[in-house]
Formats: structure tokens, C-alpha cells, sequence
């Protein structure tokens, strides 16, 4: 290798550790935004240091051609990375994977039968578990489905993909849409206040001690609100095909 090419690598290497430098708190930024709705087990730590190497990645493959501003590109990327490194962690346990799919599957015996929204008494009656283990699995649920909501519309990747210009063909973006609209849909089902929950987590991006406050009561129901929204969720999508 000659001087000019080491000279090159040298310089190229700069300009990039100031470039990560220069964006760093954006990772912290959004790593504080994510473990404020993620369970203790999450350290903050390992969140950034994901999101360093999103956003790595996004400094090596940005293209300003596509109309995106750097940051937004990076955010998006920093966030898919952080949230990949969470679902390679997967810190439930198999047991807790069981116990979820029972209680979907509960739901979806008890409302077929009744033609209504199962009751939390009901569900726990047919798992053969008391109210309050009932209401302790449902925050352990949350905890562990805490991502698969947004998974559902397509993920992280797949937007900053899109940014760059590797969109999906009209037909995949057509397919995408028709589901999106499907989810809404079943979303529309659920009970008024799991409806709420959902909105004020997912579209206002309110923490669930924030929901709390809006609800008037404790972060631990506004837990267990969610856990059995997405557990009634799951089982109205599989009912309508979508799952």
C-alpha cells in the first residue's frame, strides 16, 4: 500500500469517527426514549452501544440523492438496531412464551363462546390461575411483547430501506397497505380502553407512567391494560387470517 492510499484509509477514517462523534447524542437520545417503555432487565448501556453501530451503518450508506436528511435516515436506523439487539436478547423465558400463548388462546375460546370481550375473571378462571397471577402474567407480557406491535407494520429496516430507495415492488407495498388497514381494523375491536392504551403507547409515544396519569390509575394496570390488549390482539388477528 502506498502513502497516498494509507494517506486516503487515514483521512476517511477521521472524517467518519467525527461524523459518529458529531451525531452520538442522537443515539443517546433515542436509547434514553426507548427504556423509558422498556422493562428494567434493558440496560441503557447496551441500547447505545447498538444504536452506535446503526449508526455506523447509516453513515455508510446514507445517500442525500434520496431526499432524507441525514438524521432522520440515522434515527430510523439507530432505533432497528437497538430494537434488533433486544429481540436477539429475548429476556423472556420459554415458560412465559407458553403461558402468553395460553391466554390468547383462552381469549379467543371464551369470546367465540360469549360473542363478547372476554373479562379478566373469565380468562383467568379457564387458565386455572388466580385474578392477581392473571394480572401479574399480563405485565410480564407486556414486557415481552413490548416490540411486536411495531413489528407488525414493517419495522425499522424496512423504512430506512425506503429512504435509500430499495423499496419493496407496488405490489408488496400494496399487500403492506391492505394489511395495515386489516390491523386497524381489528385494533377498532378492542375494548375502549385497551383502544386507548394502545393509541396513547404507540401513536402519542406517552410512557406508561404518562398513561397512567392520563387514565387515573397505576402504571402497573396501565401494564396489564397493555399486555391483555396485545394478547386480544393476537388472538383477533388469527381469528380474521392475519396471524
Amino acid at each position: 500500500m502506498n502513502g497516498l492510499s494509507i494517506h486516503t484509509e487515514t483521512q476517511a477514517y477521521r472524517e467518519q469517527t467525527e461524523f459518529v462523534t458529531r451525531h452520538a447524542q442522537l443515539v443517546k437520545r433515542i436509547a434514553f426514549h426507548l427504556k423509558s417503555r422498556l422493562p428494567p432487565s434493558v440496560q441503557t448501556d447496551d441500547l447505545i452501544q447498538a444504536g452506535m453501530i446503526g449508526l455506523l451503518e447509516a453513515s455508510r450508506n446514507y445517500d442525500a440523492r434520496q431526499g432524507a436528511s441525514f438524521e432522520t435516515y440515522a434515527g430510523i436506523r439507530i432505533r432497528g438496531a437497538m430494537l434488533d439487539e433486544i429481540r436477539r436478547s429475548d429476556w423472556a423465558p420459554r415458560s412465559l412464551h407458553r403461558k402468553v400463548r395460553q391466554v390468547s388462546e383462552a381469549i379467543r375460546a371464551i369470546e367465540a363462546v360469549a360473542g363478547r370481550d372476554a373479562r379478566d375473571e373469565e380468562i383467568a378462571d379457564r387458565l386455572g390461575v388466580s385474578l392477581d397471577a392473571y394480572h401479574q402474567l399480563l405485565q410480564d407480557a407486556a414486557g415481552q411483547k413490548v416490540f411486536s406491535f411495531e413489528e407488525l407494520t414493517g419495522g425499522d429496516e424496512a423504512a430506512a430501506d425506503g429512504l435509500c430507495g430499495h423499496t419493496c415492488g407496488p405490489a408488496d407495498d400494496l399487500v403492506m397497505e391492505e394489511f395495515k388497514e386489516a390491523l386497524a381494523t381489528v385494533i377498532a375491536t378492542l375494548p375502549e380502553r385497551e383502544r386507548l392504551v394502545m393509541s396513547l403507547y404507540y401513536d402519542e409515544e406517552l410512557n406508561l407512567r404518562e398513561i397512567g396519569l392520563v387514565l387515573s390509575v397505576s402504571e402497573s394496570r396501565v401494564c396489564q391494560i397493555h399486555g391483555q390488549a396485545l394478547l386480544r390482539l393476537k388472538a383477533r388477528m388469527r381469528d380474521s387470517g392475519l396471524a
